[in-house]
């Protein structure tokens, strides 16, 4: 198979780095950025973004799986990797064997780690609201008696945000009340004479809305790849951050759909007048959510052409009768921008992820790590 020949992600590696730079340049002294590249680096390319992280220096990663940092650690990918969620107990050999540091999630799983008989590198989960897992923040004997294991090497203690993309009176409230729990467990924990571990609480809108609260780490998702979840978001520290990932597709056909014709599947769309359609080669398996059949829209040529009939499987149909010239092998943008000059008239438009999150009822994080295994992922720098 030849690069571009059906659907694909490019990923422009020149602006991964802008967005590590922009954040760096807001960054305590002492913090030090741990990219969350689980689900496929958010459909990015686990592989691809981690070795350009790597390049840029930064060798602290997130991952959900320990599966995940497994397939970093066979890729050569160097630093710390924290599994964030659950490792069932026959995997925890891969934790000592490609040295991958796993999250405690409740004082049970805790003892589970201890008993294995292996030293193993541990953050310790702290529930400060969130409820989902990790350690209520009240029960502080219970995080203190984690230390008592002698299998355990602790060297790390963090919780989640669950309201920090939002800035409501109520929710920057319960925000900040997660932020004085979080506080302190850490001082108490000092004041028992405790020490070396690293802290950490905000992912990337508890870094763009609360940057001045000073951990050892943030955990940077969607804002590293340059999106918002939403279009409507706003955040307190306006970065400038440019989208990494364009979906691309092509044209396979193109043909006339007459008056009181139906196309796709359960013929849900029906001419109204003589207009031209054209196939283009993605569908649902490469993360075109069925839900925009009939109210997404791609760009060819600079302009956009409507989503038309049920998205299927491996394809869609797209009403390109506003589009002339429209070919097969034509590019198809569904995330990224398309420019075209026509009779010297220059067409250009742009469709970001967080569009087809909000007409898909969604957020901008599932539309992109729901992207196919099949896409390719190129590297580009334009």
């Amino acid at each position: 198979m030849y690069q571009k020949s059906r659907a694909w992600a490019e990923l422009n590696m020149d602006n991964l780095s802008h967005n590590v730079e922009q954040m760096k340049s807001y960054l305590a002294k002492n913090c030090r950025l741990m990219p969350a590249v689980k689900a496929n680096a958010y459909g990015h390319g686990i592989l691809p973004i981690a070795k350009a992280l790597n390049k840029l220096g930064i060798y602290d990663f997130c991952v959900a799986a320990a599966s995940e940092g497994v397939t970093l650690r066979k890729a050569g990918i160097e630093g710390q990797i924290l599994v964030l969620g659950y490792t069932h107990p026959q995997a925890f050999p891969l934790l000592s064997q490609y040295d991958l540091t796993q999250t405690v999630v409740d004082v049970p799983y805790a003892k589970s780690l201890a008993s294995y008989g292996q030293k193993l590198k541990v953050h310790i989960s702290v529930d400060t609201g969130m409820r989902r897992l990790g350690v209520r923040s009240e029960h502080l004997s219970s995080i203190l008696s984690f230390w008592e294991y002698p299998n355990l090497s602790i060297t790390g203690l963090y919780s989640h945000l669950c309201v920090a993309d939002s800035l409501s009176p109520i929710d920057i409230q319960f925000t900040l009340m997660q932020f004085q729990r979080f506080d302190a467990i850490i001082n108490a924990l000092r004041q028992k004479g405790i020490s070396g571990f690293a802290t950490h609480i905000q992912s990337s809108y508890g870094f763009l809305n609360y940057p001045e609260f000073h951990y050892d780490y943030i955990r940077p998702g969607i804002a590293l790849y340059g999106c918002n979840s939403l279009p409507s978001d706003q955040t307190r520290l306006d970065l400038s951050l440019r989208p990494v990932l364009s979906l691309k597709a092509r044209l396979g056909s193109v043909r006339p759909l007459l008056p009181g014709e139906s196309a796709g599947y359960g013929l849900t769309y029906t001419a109204a007048c003589p207009m031209i359609i054209g196939t283009a080669s993605i569908g649902y398996a490469d993360g075109i959510p069925r839900s925009l059949s009939g109210k997404g829209s791609a760009l060819i040529r600079g302009r956009r052409a409507p989503i038309i009939g049920r998205i299927c499987m491996d394809q869609l149909l797209l009403d390109i009768t506003g589009i002339p010239g429209a070919a097969p092998m034509d590019e198809v943008v569904f995330i990224g921008a398309s420019s075209f000059t026509q009779n010297g008239q220059p067409f250009s438009d742009e469709i970001r992820a967080e569009e087809l999150a909000l007409q898909s009822q969604t957020i901008s994080n599932e539309i992109l790590s729901c992207l196919g295994e099949r896409l390719e992922r190129i590297e580009s720098t334009r």
